[in-house]
C-alpha cells in the first residue's frame, strides 16, 4: 500500500515538472519563456497516469470505508424472503415481506406462520430456517356486516360523481338512507390485492374465501366500517351495523337488525347481547350452534356453514328425555326409558343435545370450530 502511494506521488511530481514545457514563466524575477512545440503524447501519457493514480487512491479509500462501515446481513433473511409470497399485503402486520423476514429471523417472539398467502408449507420452511416451532394459525376472512343491497334498502338521493365509497361518503355521509350501511361503490374490491372481492348485482361485496388472505386492506379502506376480518371458524354473526331504532331500521332496510332481543333469549351460551339498538355476538363465547340464525325475524344473522351435521341417536340411549327437553327446534322425540329419535328435517345441527346427553348416546359433528381446526391441521401436515 505504501509503495503504491509513493509511486503515485513520484508520478504527480513528474507531471508537475512537465508543465514547464508549455506553461510560460510569469512573475517577478521570472522571464517569459515559451516553447515553440509541445510533446502532446508525453503530456497525455502523464495525465492518464496521474488520473489512474488518483483513482487508485480513492479506490483504496472506498474499499477501506466499505469494510469498516459495512452492515452484516444474516443470510437467513434472504432465505426467508425467498419462501414468502411477495404479495406485500400487510397481513403479517409488517410493511412488507422484507420487514417480516428480518423480524422473524431476528426476533424470537415473531411467529413463522404470519404470511397467510404463502400458506402452511412456507411456515414449515421458515420454521426450519429459523429453528422455531411451526404452529397452526387459523385462517381469517373478510366478512361483510351489511345486507342492505339495492333490492332491500332505500336511498336518500341520487348520487352522480366519482364511483368510490370514500368520495360518496363526503356527500352528507352517503346516499343510503341507513347511515351505517354499505354504499356499494366497490372501494373494497379496488384495494384488494388478491382479487378476492367482487361486487354483486345487488350492490354488495362478495368475498371469495379461496383468495382472501385476511390482509385487512378492505377493512381499512371501507369508510362505513362494514367489513371486518374474523377467524374462519366464527361463521355465525350479525350482518348489520345499524344503530338506529328498530322502527327506523325497518324503513331503511328489510334485513337490518331491529334489536328485538330474540337472539339473546335463545342463545344457550350467552354469547349474544344488544347494545345501542344492535345485536352482536361475542366470538369468544359463541359455539356456532346457529340457533340465533333460525330465530332471527329479519334474517340479519347469517350462517357461513354450508352443511351442518345432523344428530342421530345410538343404541346407548336410555330414554332420559334430556335431549327432548333442551332441543330448541323440537327435533328430538321418544317415550320415557325408550330409545329416542331425531327428526332430520327439523334438526339444525346445533350440537346442544350431544353436549348435554348424560350417556353420550347422541352422535354427530356439530362444532364447526373444532371441525375446521382439525381439518386445517391435517392440511398443514400433508403440505409439509
Amino acid at each position: 500500500m505504501i509503495d503504491i502511494l509513493t509511486q503515485v506521488l513520484f508520478i504527480i511530481s513528474d507531471l508537475l515538472n512537465v508543465t514547464h514545457l508549455f506553461i510560460p514563466s510569469v512573475g517577478v524575477g521570472g522571464g517569459i519563456e515559451a516553447k515553440e512545440s509541445v510533446d502532446l503524447l508525453s503530456v497525455i501519457k502523464f495525465t492518464l497516469i496521474f488520473l489512474a493514480g488518483i483513482g487508485v487512491i480513492f479506490g483504496f479509500g472506498l474499499a477501506i470505508a466499505a469494510k469498516r462501515f459495512s452492515v452484516k446481513v444474516d443470510p437467513r433473511v434472504e432465505q426467508v424472503k425467498d419462501v414468502l409470497a411477495h404479495a406485500h399485503c400487510g397481513a403479517c402486520g409488517y410493511a412488507g415481506c422484507e420487514q417480516y423476514a428480518e423480524a422473524v429471523v431476528k426476533n424470537p417472539d415473531v411467529p413463522v406462520n404470519l404470511c397467510v398467502p404463502a400458506g402452511a408449507r412456507a411456515a414449515e420452511k421458515i420454521a426450519i430456517i429459523t429453528g422455531k416451532k411451526a404452529e397452526f394459525k387459523e385462517r381469517e376472512f373478510a366478512r361483510v356486516f351489511c345486507q342492505g343491497g339495492h333490492e332491500n334498502s332505500t336511498k336518500r338521493f341520487k348520487y352522480e360523481g366519482i364511483l368510490d365509497c370514500r368520495a360518496v361518503v363526503l356527500a352528507g355521509g352517503g346516499d343510503k338512507s341507513c347511515n351505517y350501511g354499505c354504499l356499494g361503490y366497490g372501494t373494497c374490491a379496488k384495494v384488494c390485492p388478491f382479487g378476492a372481492i367482487k361486487m354483486s348485482e345487488n350492490g354488495l361485496p362478495q368475498i371469495d374465501e379461496q383468495k382472501c388472505t385476511g390482509c385487512k386492506k378492505c377493512q381499512t379502506a371501507c369508510p362505513k366500517k362494514v367489513i371486518e376480518v374474523l377467524p374462519a371458524s366464527k361463521a355465525v354473526f350479525v350482518s348489520c351495523h345499524s344503530k338506529d331504532k328498530g322502527v327506523d331500521t325497518r324503513k331503511y332496510c328489510q334485513q337490518g337488525c331491529i334489536a328485538c332481543g330474540i337472539c339473546v333469549k335463545v342463545c344457550p351460551y350467552e354469547a349474544v347481547r344488544v347494545v345501542d339498538n344492535l345485536a352482536s355476538i361475542d366470538v369468544g363465547r359463541c359455539r356456532v350452534c346457529g340457533i340465533c340464525v333460525t330465530k332471527c325475524p329479519t334474517k340479519a344473522i347469517v350462517d357461513f356453514i354450508p352443511n351442518r351435521g345432523k344428530a342421530y341417536v345410538t343404541e346407548r340411549c336410555i330414554g332420559c328425555q334430556s335431549c327432548k327437553k333442551i332441543c330448541p327446534v323440537d327435533a328430538s322425540d321418544g317415550q320415557h326409558k325408550q330409545r329416542h329419535t331425531i327428526n332430520q328435517d327439523r334438526c339444525i345441527g346445533c350440537g346442544i343435545c350431544t353436549s348435554r346427553c348424560p350417556v353420550q348416546a347422541i352422535q354427530g359433528t356439530f362444532n364447526w370450530e373444532v371441525v375446521y381446526t382439525e381439518a386445517q391441521k391435517k392440511k398443514m401436515k400433508s403440505a409439509a
